[in-house]
């Protein structure tokens, strides 16, 4: 009678072994969801916003042909960035929290606190270079002498730039570029031009710095009739 050995015990697997596959799906997981996130970032929230841009303007000229304002103040177009850039202007508080971060994924952010479209004093707006529709990419590539119009219900404001889109780099703490009269040396002073001043992010991913272009009124063209009128009919708007 043969006798058979009893079969030899599967190895088992090292404790240490063990670890190492659970930390490499872990790895492969968390690798997945920052692919997802960046994804989502950087080109998700571009294909939302710009649905979102189109919404607004769709009830902001609605709004219009009733004769009443909407809840964006205005559109803005940079013939720099395109000929069909076109981006509603949304009221962005005073630049800091949730009514800011919402204004800045819908469009461009209106500084609310300072002054409003063709007014004396400082009209500021900021968006984004990368993400939420990135109306700002091409910030850069501004050029003193640039125009820039802003579009509100009754008229039509041109601004001429006063530097490039390079050219002035400031910290994200500084508030200099907010003030009635955009100058580092005048807080406080009385503004006596109707000013625009635009920011945005220096760099495409996280930083601190800001670029700022500054621009000023060159003509005001009233909706209704189609004439070009005087800047200092401009507060009428």
């Amino acid at each position: 009678m043969t006798i058979e050995a009893p079969p030899r015990p599967a190895p088992r697997r090292s404790v240490g072994r063990r670890i190492t596959q659970v930390v490499g799906v872990l790895m492969v997981l968390a690798g997945l969801v920052f692919l997802g996130y960046f994804a989502w970032q950087y080109w998700g929230t571009n294909i939302v916003a710009k649905q979102r841009q189109a919404d607004i303007k769709t009830s902001l000229h609605r709004d219009w042909d009733k004769g009443i304002d909407s809840k964006a103040i205005g559109l803005l177009r940079v013939p720099r960035f395109g000929k069909d850039f076109e981006v509603p202007i949304n009221s962005g508080g005073n630049f800091q929290g949730k009514k800011s971060t919402d204004a800045l994924a819908r469009g461009v952010a209106w500084y609310d606190k300072g002054g409003k479209p063709g007014q004396i004093g400082n009209f500021v707006v900021a968006g984004h270079r990368v993400t939420h529709g990135e109306p700002f990419k091409d910030f850069l590539k501004l050029r003193k002498g640039d125009e820039v119009i802003v579009e509100t219900r009754k008229k039509i404001y041109t601004y001429e730039l006063r530097n490039d889109g390079d050219s002035i780099t400031v910290d994200f703490t500084v508030s200099w570029p907010l003030f009635a009269v955009p100058d580092p040396d005048e807080r406080g002073a009385r503004p006596t031009e109707r000013l625009m001043t635009m920011l945005t992010c220096s760099e495409l991913f996280h930083t601190r710095n800001r670029n700022v272009v500054i621009g000023e009124l060159e003509r005001v063209q009233d909706k209704a009739t189609g004439r070009v009128v005087d800047a200092t009919e401009a507060d009428q708007s």
